[in-house]
């Protein structure tokens, strides 16, 4: 589904096609077919001022593959809280854990009616595994942590990991952004993990963050990448895994050539928690 008649036979009067969704606008970056005109010109706006916009989503999108890959193989981690999960591609958290450990629990949290409407895709799950979706913010983290379907899915006195990749950009700093990731943290079993990928324009010329910035005037959720040392606050109390917070394709990047940091544009890393 590309086209806007698509919200009629979602039936989701809550699905508003003329208003582009971050969720939807990630999907158009990465080749997908489950975004509405508006989610496809917003993201040519953006393309047209940061070609490299297409690379940044990909890298951001393996960097999480590869950081699930890990915490399954050489963590021994066996539980996914997926907050912002974005519609359904290839090789989502649970085929990535899935794959490795078929025993693995996923709960995807998202809060786009469209990813909701998909749910069904995200559902799929190994048999001795489970996957659950919930439809909820990040902004809300008591809610999710409060869900029945988080509660039940997730054993709450194991390691849980907890991924807030690409999300954090999109809350502002009025909204409590840092609160928001340490009530989230606090709530984990000793043993957990934080896996966090934020946009950043540390790396631009002067002349594309301010093109970036007046697109952004027009964004809603508005767009907010942060500094390194902003993004470390995140992290604060933490463990960070090797390499630290780092470019997202420098984060235990596998053989070969890869993006620069500013193609990539975003921060990524892991840090165990307790």
């Amino acid at each position: 589904m590309g086209s806007d008649e698509g919200s009629e036979r979602l039936g989701r009067p809550d699905l508003d096609p003329t208003r582009p969704h971050p969720a939807r606008r990630y999907n158009y970056w990465l080749g997908g077919k489950d975004n509405f005109q508006a989610d496809r010109d917003a993201g040519d706006a953006i393309a047209k001022v940061f070609p490299h916009i297409r690379t940044a989503a990909r890298e951001n999108r393996a960097f999480m593959q590869r950081a699930v890959r890990h915490l399954t193989r050489e963590a021994g981690v066996r539980q996914f809280l997926d907050i912002g999960t974005g519609l359904p591609t290839a090789d989502n958290v649970h085929d990535v854990a899935q794959g490795i450990a078929p025993e693995s629990r996923i709960v995807y949290v998202d809060n786009d009616p469209l990813v909701l409407s998909h749910a069904r895709a995200l559902l799929t799950s190994s048999e001795e595994g489970v996957t659950a979706y919930i439809d909820a913010d990040v902004r809300d983290p008591e809610k999710i942590l409060a869900d029945p379907a988080v509660r039940s899915t997730l054993d709450w006195s194991r390691p849980i990991a907890l991924q807030l990749v690409a999300i954090m950009h999109f809350v502002e700093d009025h909204e409590d952004p840092y609160g928001i990731v340490s009530r989230l943290v606090a709530a984990l079993p000793a043993g957990s993990y934080l896996m966090l990928s934020h946009a950043t324009f540390d790396p631009l010329d002067a002349e594309t963050i301010a093109a970036m910035n007046a697109i952004n005037e027009n964004i809603k959720p508005r767009f907010c990448p942060r500094t390194l040392a902003e993004v470390s606050r995140f992290f604060t109390g933490l463990e960070l895994l090797e390499p630290g917070i780092v470019s997202v394709s420098d984060w235990r990047p596998e053989p070969g050539p890869r993006p620069t940091a500013a193609e990539a544009t975003g921060y990524g890393a892991v840090a165990r928690v307790g």
